[in-house]
C-alpha cells in the first residue's frame, strides 16, 4: 500500500507545481499582452490603421472613410541627394539631361484620421494606374513608380480612381503659392522651420500655421518636405495629430540644398507650379519616354517613397 500513496504524494507534488506555474505564467502572460496590443496601437497611428480616435478595428482601411487629406511637397534637392535619389532608376527627377532640376514636387495626397491614417485600402478594381494619367503626372510628379506607388498605398482610400485622385491632387498642388526664394535657389539656405511656415503662410491667402507641418530629416536637419492640409472637399483646415510639427522637425535650423535649375521654358511659355516639363531624353537603349503607346499599363511591385 505504501507505493500507491507515494505515487499519490508524487502526482499531488506535480498538480502543485503545474498549478504554480500556471499562475506565474499567467502574471507574466498579462502584462506582455497588454505591452504587445500597445505596440500595434502605436504601429497602427504610425503606419496606416486607425489607430485612436473611437475607430474599431473592422472600419480600418475603407475606401472614403478618413477625416481630412494632407497634401504633401517635397523638397527636390533633399531627395535627389540622397542614396534613393542618386539610385532612382527613372532618372526623370533627379537625373535629367535638359538641366532641368524641380524645387517642391508633389509628393502624394494622404487620406488622415485624426490620429494615424489609412492604406493600401482594399477596391473593386485593382488599383491600376493607366499609363495616361501617369503621363500627365509626371510635371509635378516626376516618377513613375512613384505616381504609382501613391494611388496603390494612398489614393485607393481616398475613395476615387486614379484619375479622380491625381485630378484632386493637382488641383490642391497648383492653389499652393511657393515664395520666391524656394522656386529655383543657386545657393544653399539655413532656414529656421517656423520661418519657413511664415513665409507660406503670408503667400497663400487662408492658411493659417495650423493647418501645415514642415519636416526636416539627415545630415543637417535638411528640408524634407511640407504638408498642408484640407478638407475632403479641398477647403484648407488645421492639420491632426500626424502633422505635429514637434515631431516632424524640431530644429532650430533646416538646411535647404539648393536647386540650381537652368532649364528654360519654351519660348511665350510660363514657369508656374503645374506647367508641363520638358521631354527628357532616353538612356541608351531605352524607348524613347513620353506619350509613346504601350500594350498595357505599366505597374511594378510598389516602391519604399
Amino acid at each position: 500500500m505504501r507505493q500507491p500513496r507515494t505515487i499519490l504524494a508524487a502526482l499531488a507534488v506535480v498538480a502543485a507545481t503545474v498549478v504554480a506555474m500556471t499562475s506565474t505564467s499567467d502574471a507574466q502572460r498579462w502584462p506582455n499582452n497588454d505591452r504587445d496590443t500597445y505596440d500595434r496601437r502605436d504601429y497602427d497611428r504610425r503606419d496606416g490603421g486607425s489607430g485612436s480616435g473611437g475607430r474599431q478595428s473592422r472600419e480600418r482601411n475603407i475606401p472614403g472613410e478618413f477625416d481630412y487629406y494632407a497634401l504633401v511637397l517635397s523638397w527636390s534637392p533633399t531627395h535627389c541627394e540622397s542614396e534613393a535619389g542618386r539610385n532612382d532608376r527613372d532618372a526623370l527627377q533627379c537625373g535629367r539631361r535638359d538641366g532641368r532640376r524641380y524645387a517642391f514636387v508633389l509628393h502624394g495626397l494622404w487620406p488622415q484620421y485624426e490620429r494615424g491614417f489609412p492604406g493600401n485600402c482594399r477596391t473593386r478594381e485593382r488599383p491600376f494606374v493607366p499609363n495616361r494619367v501617369i503621363d500627365e503626372m509626371l510635371d509635378i510628379m516626376p516618377a513613375r513608380g512613384l505616381v504609382i506607388h501613391e494611388y496603390k498605398k494612398h489614393g485607393t482610400c481616398s475613395g476615387l480612381d486614379p484619375a479622380g485622385y491625381y485630378e484632386m491632387a493637382r488641383r490642391l498642388y497648383n492653389r499652393i503659392r511657393i515664395p520666391e526664394r524656394y522656386t529655383n535657389p543657386f545657393e544653399a539656405q539655413f532656414v529656421a522651420p517656423e520661418q519657413l511656415t511664415r513665409e507660406i503662410v503670408a503667400a497663400n491667402p487662408g492658411l493659417e500655421p495650423n493647418m501645415m507641418a514642415v519636416s526636416c530629416a539627415g545630415p543637417g536637419n535638411r528640408l524634407r518636405e511640407i504638408r498642408i492640409c484640407y478638407t475632403k472637399s479641398g477647403q484648407l483646415r488645421p492639420c491632426g495629430s500626424n502633422e505635429n510639427q514637434r515631431r516632424m522637425c524640431s530644429a532650430r535650423q533646416m538646411y535647404v540644398p539648393p536647386v540650381r535649375s537652368t532649364w528654360k521654358p519654351p519660348a511665350g511659355a510660363s514657369q508656374r507650379p503645374g506647367d508641363r516639363a520638358a521631354p527628357v531624353e532616353p538612356r541608351r537603349g531605352e524607348p524613347p519616354r513620353g506619350n509613346v503607346p504601350r500594350d498595357r499599363d505599366y505597374l511594378p511591385a510598389p516602391r519604399g517613397i
